[in-house]
C-alpha cells in the first residue's frame, strides 16, 4: 500500500471539522511500506479549539473574496514570502528604490509608517489599483525586483482588499503567536526525489488555528540532502540527515529530515550508559553501524590529551598496555581529572570563551599582565577544586571589588600583593571582577553580546540592528537586554567607592610625594611602585542604581488609597532574554541574572558548557557551532544535548562528573575505524573524528617529545613551564610563532572560532624546518642524546663543545649561590621569624629552582639543615649517572620503541622496527639516524592529530 503520512490523529480531526481532505495532502509514494514521512508529536485539534481556518491562498483564490487580512498575520508575512523585506530587496539597510521595509518584517509599526508615508504612492485608498504595492510587484518591466505574481493571482487580492479597506493596523492590537505547529514533525525518505508536503498552523493567543502555509518562508540547512522550495514542499536527495527550517512571525521552526544511509537497523547499544543509547537511537534511525572501540594506547592518548592537554609519558603508556585489569580506563580517567594539569588546561579554555585578553586588560591593575595571570590563577583554583559550574560563573556575575566586611585599604593591601605575583590571595577571593573591566567589555551593548556569548552560547548581535534573522530575538529584546548592564562600572583605576576617595588619594600622594602627575607618569609611578612591593590605589567595580526614595513611595501609596492614578517611579529598567517581567534597575541587576542562569528550565545555560565540553572531546559539538544556539541550528541529537544538560544540573553542576560521563561512554572510546555506513559521518558520533590538537597542546607535546626524560618529568611536574597553563594568548607583534601558527585562541571576539583547528602550510613548515625544531631535537638536554648516552655512542653534532651550555652552567651556579645566600639568612632568623617567611621562602625556592632544569637540585629541607652541602651544580645526567628513566633502554631495539611510546604512544610493529633500524644503521652516524627517526616520528600526522 502507497502513503504518506502525517499526523493521522491531528489530520482526522481536522477532515472532521471540514477544513482539510486528504486531497489537501501531498506527498509521492514510497515503493514499500516505508513512511515517507512520519509525524514524531502533533497537537491535537480538541473539540473546544477554535476551527482551522483554511490557508490563504485558498480563501483568496476566487475572484469574489471579499475578506480583509490582517497586516500582522497576512500581509507582512507575505511581503516576507515574496522576498520584499529580505536582505537582497527593502529589507537591506539601505533599502531598495527610497523604500525600507524592516528586515524580514518583524516591526510592523515601522512597515506600516514606511508603506503609508505620504506622497509615497505605495498605498493608494481612493485608487487602490495605482498602489505601487500592487502596480510594480505585476509589471517586470517597472519592478527591479522582477515580477513577484499575477493581477488575478491570490497575492494580489489578499493586498487589494487591504489597501481597499483603508490598509489598518493598530499597534496596540499585536496579537501573541502562541506557537507555530508542523506537520509532519519529522520526516524520513526511503529514497531519492521523494517529497512532502509541510503544513503551518499558527495557534493565536485568541485560540485562533489558522494554516498558514502559503504564508511561511522556508529554508534547508543542507539542500543536497533535502531541499525544500518556496511553499513547503521537501524533497529528498543524498543519504544523511540535516532540517528543514520554517518561519512565521515571530517563530522559527526545524523539522529533522532523514534519508538513512542504509536500511534502518534496531541494534542495541553497546552499553547502558545514556549517552550510548540515544547515539544508538539516532544511528538506526539512519542505518549507521557505529565503529569498534578503539585500542588501549589509542585510548591513553587521546583521553590524555583531551582531558589535559598532556602527552602521556612513555613510562604511563608502558605501564598502561601491561595493566590486565578491566578496570584501567575508568582508572586513568579518574587519574586525569585528578591531575593539576586539567585544572590548568580546562582554566585556558574558560580563559578562552569568558575573554581573558591581556591587551583588552591593560590599564586594569597597575602591573601589565597581572591581570590576565590572575584571571586564569583564579578559574584555576576553582576547577582545580572541582567548584560547581553555577558557582564559578556566579562569582564572574555577580563580582564585587571587596570582600564582605574588607575596607578599601586591605583590599589594596591584598590587590598589590597579588600583582607582585603572590597569586594565591586573590584566587581565594570570592569574586572575579576583572572580567567587566575589559576595554572592549564597557558598552551595554558589548556587554549584553558577550554576556549571551560566554555563558549563554547564542550569537544575539543581529538583533542590534533588527530582529535575529534565525531565531527569536528582536531589535527591542537587544535593547532591553543591553540596559541591564549600563549601570556596570569597572576597569578604570580612578573609580572608587565614595567610601573610599580619601584612602584613594592619600595612596597616591604617598606614591607621588604630592606632585601633580600627568596620565602616563601617574602610571608609570604607581606601577613602579607596585613592583616594589608598596600599597597602590585600586580600581573598584560598581553599580550604580537608582533607588526608590522613600517620597515616591508615599506619593504612590497616597494615590492608592485616594483611588487617584498612580504616578510612575520613573526608575530605569531592563528584561532578561525572553522573560516578560522587568527588571528595574534600582538595584544590582546581575543577582536577577546570575538566577535565571541558574533556573532548571533556563534553555540555555547548562546546554552551552556541556555543548563545548563535548566539542572538546569529538571536535564537534552537539549543537555546531557551538557558540551559535539558535531556533534554526538545531541539535544533532536533541534528546542527546537535553539529557546531559539535566543531568548535569541534576549532579550540581559537576563538571567532573560531565567530563568523566563523555569519556567513559563508549561513544567517546569508538576507533576512528570506517564502514560503508559511518565513512561520511561527522555529526551523529558513529566514530572517532582525527582532528588536529590545539595549539598549546601541540607546542607542549613537541617539548616533551624532544626533551629528555628528566626534562621532560620536570615539565610535567612545574606546569608552569607549559603553553597549556601560561593563561595568556599570544600578543600583536610579540606573537610566539608555533602557537600562532596552530591557531591558539587570541580572545579578540566574540566567537569561539577565534581557536583555529584548520591545518596550514605553515605548521608544516614549523614542523618540518623551524630552527627551534632542529635545536630541540639536537639539544644537549634533549632525548636523542639521552638516547645516544643509553647506547654509549657519541651524541648530535656539536655536543662535546656547545658554549650554550657553558653560559647555562655559570648561569645556573650564580643561581645556586643566590639560593644559599636566602637559605643562611632564614637559618640566622629567630623561630618566629622563620615561620611566617618559611612560605614565601619555599615559593622563591620553587621558582629559582625552575630556572635550573637539567641540573640536580637539593631538597629545600636539606639546604636549610645544611647550607654549604650544595657545593656545586651538577647536571642531572651527571649525578644520576644517565640520563634515561628507562634503565634497560640499552640496545637500538629498545630506543626505537621509546621513541614511537613518547610520540606515538604506542609500541612500533615489526616493519616499523625494521625500517628505522635500517634508517639508524645506514645514516651516516646513528645519531643522526635517530634524530631522523625523532623527526620523521614528529611530522607524521598520528603525532599532531587526536586519534
Amino acid at each position: 500500500m502507497k502513503r504518506n503520512v502525517l499526523s493521522l490523529c491531528c489530520i482526522a480531526s481536522i477532515m472532521a471539522l471540514g477544513v482539510l481532505t486528504g486531497s489537501d495532502l501531498i506527498g509521492s509514494a514510497s515503493a514499500d511500506e516505508t513512511l515517507v514521512a512520519t509525524s514524531v508529536s502533533a497537537t491535537k485539534t480538541t473539540s473546544n479549539a477554535s476551527p482551522l481556518i483554511a490557508p490563504i491562498d485558498q480563501r483568496y483564490a476566487p475572484a469574489t473574496a471579499t475578506e480583509v487580512p490582517d497586516f500582522q498575520k497576512h500581509v507582512v508575512p507575505l511581503l516576507g514570502r515574496l522576498g520584499c523585506n529580505g536582505r537582497a530587496c527593502h529589507g537591506s539597510f539601505q533599502g531598495r528604490g527610497g523604500f525600507q521595509l524592516s528586515l524580514f518584517g518583524y516591526d510592523f509599526k515601522a512597515d506600516h509608517d514606511a508603506l503609508m508615508e505620504e506622497n509615497s504612492g505605495r498605498v493608494d485608498t481612493d485608487d487602490v489599483a495605482e498602489s505601487l504595492m500592487l502596480a510594480k510587484p505585476i509589471d517586470a518591466d517597472v519592478h527591479e525586483g522582477g515580477k513577484r505574481f499575477d493581477v488575478d493571482g491570490w497575492e494580489y487580492r489578499v493586498f487589494k482588499n487591504w489597501v481597499a479597506d483603508g490598509a489598518k493596523f493598530e499597534k496596540t492590537q499585536l496579537q501573541k503567536l502562541e506557537q507555530l505547529e508542523i506537520l509532519p514533525a519529522e520526516i524520513r525518505f526511503a529514497d531519492t526525489a521523494q517529497s512532502v508536503q509541510l503544513q503551518a498552523i499558527a495557534h493565536w493567543a485568541d485560540g485562533t488555528q489558522e494554516d498558514v502555509t502559503p504564508l511561511c518562508r522556508f529554508s534547508s540547512n543542507d539542500d543536497s540532502i533535502a531541499d525544500i522550495d518556496s511553499i513547503g514542499i521537501v524533497k529528498s536527495g543524498d543519504r544523511g540527515d540535516t532540517h528543514v527550517v520554517v518561519y512565521y512571525d515571530n517563530a522559527v521552526v526545524t523539522i529533522p529530515v532523514i534519508r538513512p544511509i542504509a536500511k534502518p537497523l534496531n541494534i542495541a547499544a553497546s552499553s547502558n550508559k545514556p549517552i550510548d543509547q540515544l547515539v544508538q537511537q539516532k544511528l538506526n534511525k539512519l542505518g549507521v553501524v557505529p565503529a569498534p572501540l578503539c585500542s588501549d594506547s589509542e585510548f591513553i592518548r587521546r583521553a590524555s590529551l583531551d582531558i589535559t592537554g598532556v602527552l602521556p609519558s612513555a613510562e604511563t603508556v608502558r605501564d598502561f598496555l601491561a595493566d590486565g585489569s578491566s578496570d584501567k580506563r575508568e582508572r586513568l580517567v579518574n587519574n586525569l581529572l585528578e591531575s593539576p594539569a586539567y585544572a590548568a588546561w580546562w582554566a585556558t579554555r574558560m580563559s578562552d570563551w569568558t575573554g581573558n585578553n591581556d591587551e583588552q586588560l591593560t590599564n586594569v591593575l597597575p602591573v601589565r599582565s597581572a591581570a590576565t595571570k590572575l584571571w586564569f590563577e583564579w578559574l584555576r583554583e576553582r576547577l582545580d577544586n572541582n567548584v560547581p559550574y553555577d558557582q564559578i560563573i556566579e562569582g564572574i556575575v555577580t563580582a564585587q571589588s571587596r570582600e564582605d566586611g574588607e575596607d578599601y585599604l586591605a583590599y589594596c593591601k591584598s590587590m598589590t600583593k597579588a600583582c607582585s605575583g603572590e597569586t594565591e590571595e586573590f584566587t581565594q577571593r570570592s569574586g572575579m571582577p576583572l572580567y567587566w573591566g575589559r576595554r572592549n567589555f564597557q558598552k551595554p551593548e558589548d556587554r549584553a553580546i558577550g554576556f549571551a556569548y560566554t555563558f549563554l552560547g547564542v550569537r544575539i548581535e543581529c538583533a542590534q540592528c533588527h530582529k535575529h534573522p534565525f531565531d527569536q530575538w528582536s531589535k527591542q529584546d537587544f535593547e532591553d537586554f543591553a540596559k541591564l548592564f549600563a549601570p556596570i562600572r569597572a576597569g578604570n583605576a580612578n573609580t572608587v567607592a565614595d567610601d573610599a576617595k580619601e584612602q584613594h588619594k592619600e595612596l597616591l600622594a604617598a606614591i607621588t610625594g604630592g606632585k601633580k602627575l600627568n596620565g602616563g607618569d601617574m602610571r608609570r609611578a604607581v606601577t613602579e611602585a607596585a613592583r616594589k612591593g608598596e600599597t597602590v590605589p585600586f580600581g573598584e567595580l560598581l553599580v550604580n542604581t537608582r533607588p526608590i526614595n522613600d517620597k515616591a513611595m508615599k506619593a504612590r501609596e497616597q494615590a492608592k488609597k485616594k483611588g487617584r492614578k498612580v504616578p510612575p517611579l520613573n526608575i530605569p529598567s531592563g528584561k532578561i532574554l525572553g522573560q516578560e517581567q522587568e527588571v528595574t534597575l534600582d538595584a544590582d541587576p546581575r543577582p536577577a541574572l546570575m538566577q535565571w542562569l541558574r533556573d532548571v528550565d533556563n534553555p540555555y545555560f547548562a546546554k552551552a558548557i556541556v555543548n563545548r565540553v563535548w566539542d572538546n572531546y569529538f571536535g564537534i559539538g552537539i549543537v555546531n557551532p557551538t557558540d551559535d544556539m539558535n531556533l534554526a541550528n538545531p541539535p544533532s541529537n536533541g534528546p542527546l544535548l537535553d539529557h546531559l544538560a539535566a543531568d548535569f544540573i541534576s549532579h550540581g553542576y559537576d563538571l567532573k562528573w560531565l567530563h568523566r560521563e563523555i569519556v567513559s561512554s563508549d561513544t567517546y572510546q569508538r576507533s576512528a575505524q570506517t564502514n560503508e555506513t559511518n565513512q561520511y559521518d561527522r555529526v551523529n558520533f558513529a566514530r572517532h573524528i582525527p582532528r588536529r590538537l590545539p595549539a598549546e597542546v601541540v607546542y607542549d607535546m613537541v617539548v616533551l617529545a624532544t626533551g629528555s626524560s628528566d626534562k621532560a618529568a620536570k615539565v610535567r611536574a612545574d606546569l608552569d613551564q607549559m603553553a597549556i597553563a601560561d593563561g595568556k594568548p599570544r600578543q600583536r607583534n610579540r606573537a610566539d610563532f608555533a602557537l600562532e601558527v596552530f591557531g591558539q585562541s587570541i580572545r579578540e571576539t566574540n566567537c569561539d572560532c577565534d581557536r583555529s583547528d584548520a591545518p596550514s602550510l605553515l605548521q608544516s613548515i614549523y614542523l618540518r624546518n623551524d630552527a627551534e625544531m632542529y635545536n630541540r631535537i639536537s639539544d644537549r638536554d634533549g632525548w636523542v642524546a639521552e638516547a645516544c648516552k643509553d647506547l654509549g655512542i657519541a651524541g648530535p653534532k656539536g655536543m662535546d663543545v656547545d658554549p650554550k651550555q657553558v653560559a647555562r652552567d655559570r648561569a645556573a651556579d650564580a643561581m645556586r649561590r643566590q639560593v644559599i645566600g636566602r637559605v643562611r639568612g632564614f637559618t640566622k632568623a629567630d623561630e618566629a621569624r622563620q615561620a611566617k617567611i618559611l612560605p614565601q621562602l619555599e615559593r622563591d625556592y620553587q621558582r629559582m629552582t625552575n630556572k635550573m632544569v637539567g641540573y640536580e637540585v637539593p631538597e629545600l629541607q636539606d639546604l636549610i639543615a645544611d647550607p654549604d652541602s650544595w657545593t656545586e651544580v651538577k647536571t642531572a645526567n651527571a649525578a644520576s649517572g644517565s640520563a634515561s628513566k628507562n634503565a634497560d633502554a640499552t640496545t637500538l631495539n629498545d630506543v626505537i620503541k621509546e621513541a614511537y611510546l613518547r610520540t606515538l604512544s604506542r609500541y612500533p610493529d615489526d616493519e616499523e622496527i625494521s625500517i628505522a633500524t635500517s634508517y639508524v644503521n645506514e645514516s651516516e652516524k646513528p645519531a643522526s639516524g635517530i634524530e631522523g627517526l625523532l623527526w620523521a616520528l614528529v611530522n607524521t600526522k598520528e603525532f599532531i592529530i587526536s586519534h
